[in-house]
């Protein structure tokens, strides 16, 4: 808990609003933002006695009569506000770092990480342990800031938390029970400046770990295996290609060479579904959840919103909704979860990242359309494999064209490979627009 302090919160949003709140009567709050913030949450902060400022440089609000910073996940570690708290020797920390100091120390922590997979695996952890009735809490990255409910959990419960890269920059005490690392790939660069520092931000999920505590590791992922050979944990091992812990065989799932279900029965296809529902039962047995249970969570969970979801069929078009593809690696996954011909939405914000990756996976596609500010760069790929390829403004006109070439039988798949800010606040918002053209489409 703080109190008696002087803080900064850099930027706003959910996080930043739930901060405040939590901090607001015990502490001095200045939350400061570059945008207009919505007028009920600023109505609320401002009740509370938190000032509110919204500027182009928070920099020169900062001095050194502040104790510690609270910054937004999603703004860079170099960012100069950031590094003037340094400079000045104020920590600097997150929402969820924060909120863990308002924990109740005796809670069982589940955290996952990743570059894919994170939401999916934590959704499920949460559903499982929901129906084997354990008095459980779902927050983190999935959308709900941890500050929100904190004083909500209880001795003993159990918290699932999804924690991204921007997340485990700025956290130090935090500390899980349980970590997942789902795999490690080749993403976010741009923010962390090197593969390398993304990497070692990855490991991070595993901090202040003592033997007593458990780490879940994908075994096929030869990065989150090597990134793990020095931490203190107890660790357990998942895979689709040998023996481990937790294991895939013969179309079917193991624990400890006992099956637990056959693939035939689970709701979710694809094997990247298969590497996530492996690293949810290994979280889930270590608190002895019983396969009944597992089973039947996983004969109905039909998946995440917004992640290879199945939006609807039109004139025997299937359309689905993969908005949450915001890498190559997240697209490709998608891509091998199709067998029939595919006519693929790409595009977005520009990372500056290369599309060859996709080249292995683009067997099926038959036709692309491409927007945003990587349009013409999508473009030139495609003319270099010899795919067809369209170039438009916006989402609305790429699923159009989709929808007037499209043929029964055929696939339309917004799996953008992009970041969704050069046009969207966040990939939802995208998801959300495209599920709504479908709808459109279908009344038409």
């Amino acid at each position: 808990m703080i109190k008696g302090k002087k803080v900064f919160i850099l930027g706003m949003a959910r996080s930043g609003f739930e901060a405040a709140k939590i901090l607001a009567k015990d502490n001095e709050v200045l939350v400061t933002d570059m945008n207009e913030q919505d007028i009920n949450q600023v109505q609320i902060l401002e009740e509370l006695g938190v000032k509110i400022v919204i500027c182009k440089n928070p920099i020169n609000l900062l001095d050194n009569s502040f104790d510690i910073m609270i910054k937004n996940p999603g703004i860079k570690y170099d960012h100069p506000t950031v590094l003037k708290a340094k400079d000045l020797g104020i920590k600097v920390i997150n929402e969820v770092e924060l909120a863990y100091k308002y924990m109740n120390k005796n809670v069982n922590i589940i955290g996952v990480t990743g570059s894919n997979g994170k939401t999916t695996t934590v959704t499920l952890i949460y559903n499982i342990m929901k129906e084997a009735g354990l008095p459980v809490h779902l927050g983190g990255n999935i959308g709900t800031p941890l500050c929100n409910f904190v004083k909500d959990i209880k001795e003993n419960d159990y918290l699932v938390m999804e924690i991204s890269d921007h997340q485990l920059c700025d956290m130090y005490s935090f500390k899980t029970n349980v970590s997942v690392l789902t795999n490690i790939y080749e993403v976010h660069t741009d923010f962390h400046d090197s593969h390398e520092k993304y990497v070692q931000t990855k490991k991070k999920i595993f901090n202040n770990h003592t033997k007593k505590d458990i780490a879940i590791i994908n075994f096929d992922n030869k990065e989150a295996v090597d990134i793990s050979k020095d931490i203190n944990s107890t660790k357990y091992y998942f895979s689709k290609n040998s023996k481990q812990n937790v294991y895939l065989k013969d179309n079917a799932i193991y624990y400890h060479d006992e099956k637990v279900i056959d693939c035939n029965d689970i709701k979710l296809k694809g094997m990247h579904n298969y590497e996530n529902i492996m690293a949810a039962i290994s979280a889930v047995k270590v608190y002895n959840v019983e396969d009944e249970v597992i089973c039947k969570v996983l004969r109905s969970f039909g998946g995440v919103e917004h992640r290879i979801e199945y939006v609807d069929t039109i004139d025997g078009v299937d359309y689905y909704n993969d908005s949450k593809a915001t890498n190559c690696e997240s697209t490709k996954i998608a891509l091998k979860s199709f067998n029939q011909s595919t006519l693929l939405i790409l595009g977005g914000l520009d990372r500056g990242h290369s599309f060859d990756d996709l080249t292995t996976c683009m067997n099926n596609v038959t036709y692309v359309a491409c927007y945003g500010e990587t349009k013409s760069r999508i473009k030139e790929y495609c003319d270099r494999i010899g795919i067809d390829c369209g170039v438009f403004d916006n989402l609305n006109k790429a699923t159009m064209a989709c929808y007037e070439k499209a043929q029964q039988g055929d696939v339309v798949l917004l799996s953008p490979a992009c970041a969704s800010w050069d046009q969207y606040k966040k990939f939802e918002d995208r998801g959300d627009e495209f599920k709504q053209l479908v709808k459109s489409l279908k009344e038409v």
